[in-house]
């Protein structure tokens, strides 16, 4: 650790594999927590490169419990988090109404780090009990469309720097890898970035892994699509910035996304939206967000107004909901 120490320090990059090595030899206690510590300070202050974040996240997936799911293709839609935006559950949603719509969904999700209620707490909120049991995960992607992978049962390297990630009054590059380490590892991926940088980084993350995905980004700071104004989307395909209006949509109000000051009232609005009766921005934003992510399961193939259709009627059918009801009943 020295060495590699002393690598940074003369501004150099560390390569995949020894990232790799790191993050194992972290998971053995091989280095002392003031290592640690300045090997995430050195990281931060100069920026994480490509190879850097996969080398780590190689490490996470090699000693975490993998999550083998009998299924050729699923997507996840996560955001990165730290938007400070504290915005209604609108990823977790969203992926319910694409498991309505008839694809399949293997979500990974945590408690609430900078918000009221993370993916975790509003599918705990309903009584649903965590599982690493791969029969039991099987069984609710193969009956309801959709799994739900807690990231504490999978990624077993977090519990090693988590008083380390505490105790520092700024974010690692452990903040940048919960949206590709899950343990399922899904072909599809449409993750949410709170800027621009993160935008870039993650497109040629992905490229190196391989996998469809869908990056976007709200230009006023959303790590989602807000329709509270223009948006990004960066595809294997196409990058453009599109308008709220661009979609049939009207353009949100920031009060309109607040997930609450509680857990309840957090999950109140994911009931609502999947219900069908949320106030008309709710139901937008995530009809958004999940007619993006149909696109990348699609490939590309059928165009945004399409997506948001299918969207759309998974909700008004009732589908989504019922979609909801059989992930409870499978998983409580």
């Amino acid at each position: 650790m020295k060495e590699i120490l002393a690598k940074l320090l003369n501004h150099e990059e560390l390569s995949r594999e020894e990232m790799k090595t790191i993050l194992i030899g972290i998971t053995h206690s091989e280095y002392p927590n003031e290592q640690i510590t300045a090997l995430l300070t050195c990281l931060q202050m100069r920026g994480v490169t490509v190879d850097e974040l996969l080398g780590f996240r190689d490490g996470i997936l090699e000693t975490g419990v993998p999550a083998i799911l009998q299924s050729d293709r699923y997507i996840d839609v996560v955001g990165t988090g730290g938007d400070r935006k504290n915005t209604f559950n609108i990823s977790t949603t969203a992926c319910f109404v694409i498991a309505g719509a008839g694809y399949k969904v293997a979500k990974h999700g945590n408690y609430a780090a900078t918000s009221v209620s993370g993916a975790s707490n509003v599918i705990q909120h309903h009584g649903i009990r965590f599982t690493d049991d791969i029969d039991r995960l099987n069984r609710s992607l193969n009956e309801a469309g959709i799994v739900y992978l807690h990231a504490q049962l999978f990624a077993k390297a977090m519990k090693f720097v988590g008083p380390i990630r505490k105790a520092l009054p700024f974010p690692t590059i452990f903040n940048l890898l919960g949206p590709i380490v899950n343990p399922s590892r899904p072909q599809c991926q449409l993750l949410g970035v709170a800027n621009l940088d993160q935008m870039r980084l993650y497109n040629s993350v992905y490229q190196k892994i391989g996998i469809d995905y869908g990056i976007v980004n709200s230009i006023d700071g959303y790590d989602e699509i807000s329709l509270t104004g223009d948006f990004k989307v960066t595809t294997k395909d196409y990058e453009r910035i599109f308008k709220p209006q661009d979609l049939g949509f009207d353009i949100a109000k920031p009060e309109e996304l607040v997930g609450g000051a509680t857990e309840e009232e957090a999950a109140q609005i994911f009931d609502a939206v999947l219900e069908n009766r949320a106030l008309p921005a709710q139901k937008n934003i995530v009809l958004a967000n999940a007619a993006f992510g149909i696109q990348v399961l699609e490939k590309g193939k059928k165009d945004i107004e399409e997506c948001i259709a299918i969207a759309r009627e998974s909700i008004d059918s009732g589908s989504a909901l019922n979609t909801f009801k059989k992930f409870v009943e499978l998983n409580s």
